[in-house]
């Protein structure tokens, strides 16, 4: 079972494991753009919020990122109990399971694009976005399958509208340096017709000149 939420402002949607079991499932599935939160040193739920194609971290708006922060709290055993925890935050892509970790535990490919922020206890934000909860039984396989076909065929649109842009160009290169050569070419013909017109007038005023002299 998977708990789904829209956090307040309506635009996202924030997800988490009912267990430690499901937690697994979710480091195993998850998306492209899911960005991760668990309470710093301290057992916790695994919450993720889902962000829009292109968006990063920095995207994240304090209120939606408030919400994660308050829920991941209000789902750790330990953390609960305290006025304030850390959380913290990185992307789905960036989480790192191995062997020899237990469930629910992971590291990270790059610890330096993991982000630390202290969290206040907000029951009201929990109770809020507790009213809009679901529970659902997804198929997180075929979910991440279809997502990863989406962007693969995304990528592929947009590669093939750079090469037709790029043709285009180098067409259009092509156009403009003929019509180049063109105008050189007109120039040079209009050049070589002008000196043989005046070579002909030269030619006959000498031939006028020399008439009236006979």
């Amino acid at each position: 079972m998977v708990f789904y939420f829209k956090t307040r402002c309506g635009s996202y949607t924030i997800y988490m494991g009912k267990d430690k079991h499901e937690n697994e499932e979710l480091i195993k599935y998850g998306h492209p753009e899911d960005c991760w939160f668990h309470v710093d040193d301290l057992s916790s739920a695994h919450v993720y919020l889902r962000l829009k194609p292109g968006m990063t971290m920095d995207d994240i708006s304090e209120d939606c990122l408030l919400d994660c922060c308050s829920l991941v709290k209000a789902n750790s055993i330990q953390g609960c109990k305290k006025s304030s925890v850390y959380i913290v935050y990185t992307r789905w892509k960036n989480l790192k399971k191995t062997s020899d970790m237990v469930d629910g535990q992971v590291g990270y490919h790059r610890p330096e694009n993991v982000r630390r922020v202290k969290t206040e206890k907000n029951n009201t934000i929990v109770r809020q976005l507790e009213k809009i909860k679901k529970e659902l039984y997804p198929d997180l396989a075929k979910e991440q399958e279809q997502r990863l076909k989406e962007i693969q065929a995304q990528k592929k649109t947009q590669r093939r509208a750079e090469e037709k842009a790029k043709k285009l160009e180098e067409l259009e290169r092509a156009r403009e340096r003929e019509e180049k050569s063109y105008d050189r070419t007109m120039g040079d013909e209009k050049m070589t017709s002008n000196t043989e017109m005046n070579a002909t007038a030269d030619a006959t005023a000498a031939e006028e000149f020399e008439d009236d002299f006979m």
